[in-house]
């Protein structure tokens, strides 16, 4: 049996128990091979096994039927005792509920006789203290106070309650037939009342935070009791201030009193609150006083910067004190000590800033004008000025005296850089400073003074002088310094745009302002478009004029050499001088622009300097050697006409060389190559013209191609 046990292995697999068993059974695998396997044995063997297996089987089913049997009694046992522990919950959930009725009936009884005990022992309380307080008026008319508890410094507690009531039995007395006793309590509840503040103070500088507490509760039936707070809060700032910062003093005191004042007064926050308003209304004012009375009419920006930081630092000292409990509307109750402090001063901010800005943004100005030895023009204004400025835009007459800068643009980034700091600082206290509903109307004054001294005290005027430095279109050898004021000119209004979206947008954004900004920057944008676009174009005509003097000095003879077979230049020298003075001027303006400023300036400049070039090669006539030297110079101007990146302008070249081949081209070919890719969509009578240029004009009789 136990060979057969160990059979069994858990997972149980039939298949695998047949094999096993035949495996350990002698001839009944395939041990030894097919002659060694003897079927006769292992049947044996089998049916040896099954007789094991059925014995096995009977054995454990008695098994199984007896811990059946045996569970079938422990469950009927296991009932039985069930039903005896209801039975005695019941009986015992009975008991309760009796009890329960038991105790409600007693407690009813002994709740009426307790009424009927306070109904009989409330009177008779009220007579003994009565009583107790009749003795004690007595000694007070008589004038001899015999108790001992107006004596014991002890029972200090007891005399003071007993006076406090006799005080206000004594107010209901009539004052003719009274008024000694009413004296004399009086003189004796101010006596008690004195004794207590000074035990208090005594106890306070002791640090005795219990017997603080036991006499304010004393005397919170008291009239004193204000005046107790009062000597609680002077002696409290004792000592705070030894810093020289206030506002630091003030937060380290208020965190250290905040506790000791919950456990020694019944209404803290009440406590708190008058704390913080003495604070505010005493040491704060007489620092804010101090700080602002001495610079508010000797020196403007240190007043402003005070103020400021004054108003600052309290506003976040005030934003420190919430932590504390003051009450049910702290907020408010802070804004209105804040408020107290610096009203006054707040009233009139606005206008001082405004001054100030002005008269610093004149300083500023007027000391770089001053550093550069330059007496400021005017510039003029009204009916003639416009007039004058229209004509200038339409017609790019130089309207009176051209003037010499000697390069100087009159920008000065650091200029820029001080107005904006001063503006910046101006918004800053703005925000802070201003009411909400004032803030962006003040906002936007002082963006007005910022484009009255940035934008046209300074860059509108940098503009009229630039403009009227410009020379005239014939003028030689004229520097131009218009496109550096454009640079400079572009660079200061995006630090002027930047500003504008940092500083001011967040004062206005939702506002009515906003509007109003918004269009008063477009005018300015452009005023300053107007004459920027006014300034280049009338550059533009004196680079061309430049080109134009440079050519003059082109000779006839260039394109008709006496010598047609001794040509060794690659192209003229006046071709050579325009194409350096291109370049070099075609670099400025990169220099000068940004954007898509730089592609449109060099695509005007391009076209302008095509059309130059276009009509100075109609000036000449041109033998065969001739045709190829312009061809040659044409192919200079295109190579310089690349530096503009500009597609346009290499195309208009290309053409233009193109047109030049009309020049050498035999006669015979002359019709095909009028018709080819780059000329086909050109006006016939532009082809001509290019062909009457040849000096066999005639003699090959070119007209009868255009007839």
């Amino acid at each position: 049996m136990a060979t057969t046990a160990q059979l069994f292995e858990e997972p149980f697999d039939a298949d695998e128990y047949i094999e096993r068993l035949a495996w350990r059974t002698p001839g009944g695998g395939s041990k030894g091979g097919a002659e060694a396997f003897d079927p006769k044995r292992l049947l044996d063997e089998f049916k040896c096994h099954i007789e094991e297996l059925k014995q096995l089987d009977e054995k454990i089913q008695r098994k199984v039927e007896k811990l059946e049997h045996q569970c079938h009694r422990e469950a009927k046992e296991f009932a039985h005792k069930v039903q005896d522990l209801q039975r005695s919950n019941q009986v015992a959930f009975q008991h309760f509920q009796e009890l329960d009725e038991h105790i409600s009936y007693v407690a009813t009884k002994v709740c009426h006789l307790g009424d009927q005990l306070e109904g009989v022992n409330t009177p008779r309380q009220r007579a003994v203290e009565a009583q107790r307080l009749m003795t004690y008026f007595n000694e007070f008319l008589d004038g001899d106070l015999r108790s001992d508890v107006f004596y014991n410094s002890e029972k200090i507690k007891e005399a003071a309650d007993i006076i406090q009531k006799l005080h206000l039995i004594a107010q209901e007395l009539p004052f003719d037939r009274f008024a000694d006793v009413k004296a004399k309590i009086a003189s004796k509840y101010h006596d008690l009342e004195r004794q207590l503040i000074q035990e208090f103070t005594a106890a306070q500088r002791r640090g005795e935070i219990g017997r603080m507490r036991e006499v304010a509760a004393v005397l919170l039936h008291f009239k004193g009791y204000a005046h107790c707070v009062d000597v609680y809060i002077k002696q409290c700032q004792e000592g705070a201030y030894m810093r020289n910062d206030v506002f630091e003093d003030t937060a380290a005191l208020c965190q250290r009193v905040n506790k000791q004042v919950g456990e020694v007064f019944s209404s803290p926050e009440t406590v708190m609150a008058k704390l913080i308003q003495n604070i505010f209304e005493n040491k704060l004012q007489a620092h804010v006083r101090e700080k602002l009375d001495e610079t508010r009419h000797s020196d403007v920006e240190q007043y402003l910067k005070n103020l400021y930081d004054l108003y600052t630092r309290t506003t976040a000292l005030a934003t420190k004190l919430t932590e504390f409990n003051l009450g049910s509307d702290k907020h408010t109750f802070l804004s209105k000590l804040i408020k107290s402090i610096f009203s006054s001063y707040l009233e009139s901010y606005i206008n001082m800033e405004r001054e100030y800005l002005r008269t610093r943004g004149a300083m500023i100005l007027q000391r770089y004008y001053d550093s550069k030895n330059h007496q400021k023009r005017s510039i003029g204004s009204g009916s003639i000025q416009e007039l004058k400025e229209r004509i200038r835009q339409r017609t790019n007459l130089p309207l009176g005296p051209s003037i010499d800068t000697h390069g100087e643009t009159f920008l000065s980034p650091e200029l820029v850089v001080n107005l904006l700091q001063e503006t910046r600082h101006a918004f800053e206290r703005c925000h802070k400073l201003s009411d909400p509903s004032d803030l962006p109307k003040n906002a936007f004054s002082i963006f007005l003074l910022l484009v009255e001294h940035l934008c046209v005290e300074h860059i509108d005027y940098a503009l009229e002088i630039g403009l009227a430095a410009i020379p005239s279109s014939d003028a030689k050898n004229a520097n131009l310094y218009f496109l550096d004021v454009v640079q400079q000119a572009n660079s200061i209004f995006h630090l002027f745009d930047k500003q504008f979206n940092d500083q001011l947008m967040p004062l206005i954004s939702s506002s009515p302002k906003l509007a109003e900004c918004l269009h008063k920057k477009k005018e300015v944008i452009e005023q300053m478009e107007v004459k920027l676009d006014t300034g280049i174009d009338r550059t533009l005509n004196c680079m061309v004029g430049q080109m134009k003097h440079i050519l003059t000095e082109q000779k006839k003879t260039d394109f008709r050499p006496e010598d047609e077979n001794n040509v060794m230049i690659q192209y003229t020298s006046a071709c050579s001088k325009v194409c350096v003075y291109v370049s070099r001027q075609v670099e400025h303006v990169r220099k000068s622009m940004d954007g898509k400023n730089v592609d449109t300036v060099l695509t005007e400049l391009g076209i302008r300097f095509h059309r130059l070039i276009h009509e100075h090669l109609q000036q000449f006539s041109y033998s065969s050697m001739g045709g190829m030297l312009a061809i040659c110079d044409v192919a200079e101007y295109r190579r310089c006409a690349k530096d503009f990146r500009v597609p346009l302008v290499l195309q208009l070249f290309d053409t233009l060389h193109a047109l030049c081949n009309l020049l050498v081209v035999a006669p015979d070919n002359l019709k095909q190559v009028c018709s080819g890719e780059q000329l086909t969509n050109l006006d016939r009578n532009l082809l001509h013209a290019f062909v009457q240029l040849r000096v066999d004009y005639r003699s090959a009789r070119l007209g009868r191609h255009f007839s």
